[in-house]
């Protein structure tokens, strides 16, 4: 079993109206590691999702649609706090910027002793705002770190400022995550945020001292990169797409990453691992949600199928 933890929120985009004094409001359920776990059961993995969910109406339409999708709701908290939720506005080229209401509410109150056994898992992905926000911050790392001798730990900050302006906290996160975690992916936008000074080599090279064996950086349009412990390099560059938006993205290739080290093995194959097979696998399957609108993510099949691969 596969597992990700973390956010649960809706995603609410503002509408159209007549009236200047009305907007219309469109939600989804949403939250990246709940996207990442949706990914990985829409590629054939079984997976389970992991947080601390309203027992309002919200979160039980947010576990309809975990179950809908194939992921088990087995590792959901039920929690008497709100639902959370993230304003999404996505300017001309279809990026999206966020606004979060998330004080006070369910998926950031996680306890340990919400947590399942750790043991019962051979991957756990995790990121995003619930590894800042306490108390579900401290619960993730506790988590992650009685698992990470039987489990591959995947770690995606996926930084959102909105909610923690502070560069300083985010770092202190990724310092201390990054020594837990087999496998990093970042956005070239979480650099800028975390190192505006940096490179991105040298910040994933940052990184890869912590211990993880593999750093996976997403450029966008402009691709992705790989670099390995023992000073592996690869670029590979994104496939020729008409984006409708970009949203989910990053989780799409996190799930895909989480895949395909799977497909060839696991943790105990990571020092051998085809990491460029690994992002042109993983960049093939962002592309997909990226012509799509919203957080959809692909198949295995509709991968195949569009991409050959």
């Amino acid at each position: 079993m596969f597992l990700s933890c973390g956010d649960a929120l809706y995603d609410v985009f503002p509408g159209e109206s007549a009236s200047s004094g009305e907007i219309t409001l469109n939600a989804t359920v949403g939250g990246s590691p709940l996207n990442v776990a949706i990914g990985l059961a829409r590629l054939g993995n079984p997976t389970g999702y992991l947080t601390a969910n309203s027992k309002d109406a919200l979160g039980q339409k947010l576990a309809a649609h975990l179950e809908s999708n194939g992921v088990s709701t087995d590792y959901l908290a039920p929690s008497d706090l709100n639902t959370s939720l993230a304003l999404i506005a996505l300017n001309e080229h279809g990026h999206p910027s966020y606004s979060f209401y998330l004080e006070g509410c369910a998926d950031v109150s996680l306890s340990q002793a919400q947590c399942p056994d750790p043991s019962a898992f051979k991957a756990i992905s995790l990121g995003s705002y619930s590894t800042v926000v306490e108390p579900c911050a401290s619960t993730l790392e506790w988590f992650a770190g009685q698992a990470r001798d039987h489990a591959l730990i995947a770690y995606d900050p996926n930084v959102r400022p909105s909610i923690q302006p502070d560069p300083a906290v985010w770092q202190a996160k990724v310092d201390r995550l990054g020594k837990l975690a087999h496998v990093m992916k970042l956005s070239d936008e979480d650099i800028a945020f975390l190192a505006p000074n940096s490179s991105i080599e040298e910040y994933a090279k940052h990184c890869l001292t912590l211990g993880p064996q593999w750093v996976f950086v997403t450029q966008g349009g402009e691709g992705s990169q790989v670099f390995g412990k023992d000073g592996q390099h690869f670029s590979v560059k994104a496939p020729k797409i008409s984006v409708k938006d970009t949203v989910g993205a990053g989780d799409t290739f996190q799930a895909a990453m989480i895949h395909e080290i799977f497909q060839q093995g696991g943790p105990s194959k990571l020092a051998d691992l085809d990491a460029e097979r690994v992002c042109l696998f993983a960049s093939h399957a962002a592309a997909l949600t990226c012509e799509r609108v919203g957080a959809d993510l692909p198949t295995r099949q509709a991968i195949q199928e569009r991409w050959s691969l």
